[in-house]
């Protein structure tokens, strides 16, 4: 990563989005607090069937980006750019 971006970690329920923003923040230093944020699935309207996301912004461009998909991949989600 060569400049400042938007990282975001997608977790299938809120503990694992409240515990990978828990770990991001202790192992990487960050300009602010990750976002938590709930996503509704696509034409669900039931509470179960919803995402929960990690927003790092902005991300520094010194992140390591394969740690923070490990940890993504270790809680059955995985890390998208935008």
């Amino acid at each position: 990563m060569t400049e400042a971006t938007t990282l975001i970690l997608v977790l299938p329920d809120r503990d694992a989005a409240e515990e990978v923003a828990g770990e991001v923040t202790e192992r990487f230093p960050l300009p602010s607090e990750p976002r938590l944020v709930r996503e509704a699935l696509a034409g669900e309207d039931d509470a179960e069937d919803a995402q929960w996301l990690v927003v790092l912004e902005p991300a520094p461009a010194t992140l390591d980006v394969a740690a923070l998909a490990a940890l993504a991949e270790a809680h059955e989600g995985w890390l998208e750019r935008s």
